[in-house]
């Protein structure tokens, strides 16, 4: 699609709705299908399975599995032995919790340090008040599964917040603070996880915005009985609901630099139901990409690399169920012996014949298969390579670990891990910063707390992922003071917010 084909749709008018449809529709068609893969991979539900025999459910990712091992026997409703080991939601959540498994130190990089203060406070309380840290692992989280992130700052409940002109000037100093830190709560952080996320870039460049497109399907608290069969079937049973499914519908809010216009519907019933001017002047979104990926508003998903693998694992653990299945129990062969199926196997059990060929002849058992063990270990070392998520970030000490007394040994043993932790707080911090920026800015804009652009810069203090000496770390911090390090830095890296005097 051509630039000028492009700039005619994203009009100040929003889009129309011809093009509405066709994003939606691409959406659904070509993105849609590989994010729910990534996250079925990771979540791996259980999904009923009621014409199976054997379990009454059956695993997200059997989807993997080859269909020698999914197919079942002519007339019978018995599958294969199924091995599902979830590989890739331990290697997902310890990148998580590596990450952010304490809280984030903000600190405000606006000139006057009486300033500087009031920004750090009220951006807290805007964070906290939408979760903390739990809002920020849940960003992580998601961002990794999904590869990228988005966050939409709602301000809907400020809209008569602006004071009349010289109000704010009258307030004493506390009144006026306490004013400001009681309306951070109004704030409203929504993740808008990739899934639900439409953007239409602009076609020179694609870190830039024209649209943003939150497309999702509200489920009503109303039953969708619309059949003529459904109707008749109420009025029999006398108005009582036996059946039926809860009624739902598409909704679409397309966000511009003017306008902010709400869908409902979906096709040629598609219609508007709401439209008001954005009053910030800006798409208020903020993108997050997990991992950078030059060139693409997409970024890198962890879970994408490990599917293949995690496949080949599922097969493998698969094959080695059923040959246990059937060779880890001792059968026996009986030749001439009368009454052989009536007695059981056992200790202390005889049998008597009197034909000189009869004989008792012991087949099956498990043998040692050391390719098999070899092969399931290597798929497990190409996770650890590929996620860089090895089994020691989750407690587990195999024997070839050696001595980790020292920090420093640890470190050399997580090199990997660590490394992905630095690279994914450089986006996610950035991502953070830009968001505070955001929340400033429309702080300025509906006149909660007026600042300048050059208030709105922050900086973000990330703790140690590894345990640490405290003792070491107040010594360091000690010295830092000594060579002229600000007090308040010192504070910030150590975790803590300085209090003003």
């Amino acid at each position: 699609m051509s630039e000028s084909t492009l700039r005619h749709h994203v009009a100040n008018d929003g889009l129309d709705l011809a093009f509405l449809d066709f994003l939606i529709h691409e959406h659904h068609r070509q993105t849609l299908p590989r994010l729910d893969m990534f996250w079925d991979y990771y979540r791996n539900d259980l999904l009923d399975s009621a014409d199976d025999e054997t379990r009454r459910y059956r695993a997200a990712q059997e989807r993997g599995l080859p269909w020698r091992l999914t197919q079942r026997a002519a007339g019978s409703r018995r599958r294969n032995e199924i091995v599902i080991e979830n590989d890739i939601a331990w290697r997902i959540h310890a990148l998580t919790d590596f990450m952010l498994s304490k809280p984030v130190t903000l600190q405000s990089l606006a000139p006057q340090r009486e300033r500087a203060e009031l920004i750090e406070t009220f951006l807290r309380q805007v964070l906290d008040a939408n979760g903390g840290l739990g809002f920020l692992q849940d960003l992580a989280l998601l961002g990794a599964v999904h590869g990228h992130v988005d966050v939409l700052l709602r301000t809907d409940d400020l809209h008569s917040l602006r004071s009349p002109l010289g109000l704010t000037q009258m307030m004493d100093e506390a009144r006026q603070r306490d004013r400001i830190i009681e309306q951070a709560g109004r704030f409203v952080l929504e993740i808008i996880e990739a899934p639900r996320a439409i953007p239409v870039l602009d076609p020179t460049d694609y870190r830039r915005l024209e649209a943003y497109i939150v497309h999702h399907r509200r489920v009503l608290n109303q039953l969708d009985r619309d059949s003529i069969l459904d109707r008749l079937r109420d009025r029999v049973l006398g108005g009582i609901a036996a059946d039926g499914r809860r009624r739902s519908i598409e909704c679409a809010q397309v966000w511009s630099d003017a306008l902010v216009t709400e869908y409902e519907g979906s096709g040629d019933d598609r219609r508007r139901v709401k439209q008001e001017i954005n009053r910030l002047g800006r798409i208020p979104v903020v993108h997050i990409q997990n991992l950078p990926q030059p060139f693409f508003y997409d970024g890198l998903s962890e879970v994408e690399p490990l599917i293949p693998l995690q496949d080949e694992l599922n097969t493998r653990l698969s094959d080695r169920a059923n040959r246990v299945t059937f060779q880890s129990f001792k059968m026996y062969l009986g030749k001439g012996i009368e009454g052989f199926l009536d007695r059981p196997v056992g200790p202390g059990q005889m049998w008597a014949t009197d034909n000189p060929d009869a004989s008792i002849q012991q087949f099956g058992g498990d043998g040692a298969c050391p390719s098999e063990d070899l092969h399931i270990a290597e798929i497990r070392e190409a996770m650890d390579k590929a996620s860089t998520v090895t089994p020691l970030a989750a407690g587990v000490i195999r024997d070839r670990v050696g001595n980790l007394t020292s920090e420093n040994a640890l470190r050399v043993t997580l090199l990997g891990m660590l490394s992905r932790t630095e690279k994914k707080r450089v986006t996610y911090g950035q991502g953070l910063e830009r968001l505070c920026e955001l929340i400033l800015h429309a702080a300025d804009v509906l006149g909660v707390m007026p600042n300048e652009p050059n208030e709105r810069r922050v900086r973000l203090d990330w703790p140690s992922p590894l345990p640490e000496n405290t003792s070491q770390r107040l010594d360091d911090a000690k010295k830092k003071l000594e060579l002229g390090v600000p007090r308040g830095q010192v504070l910030a890296e150590l975790g803590y917010a300085e209090c003003p005097a």
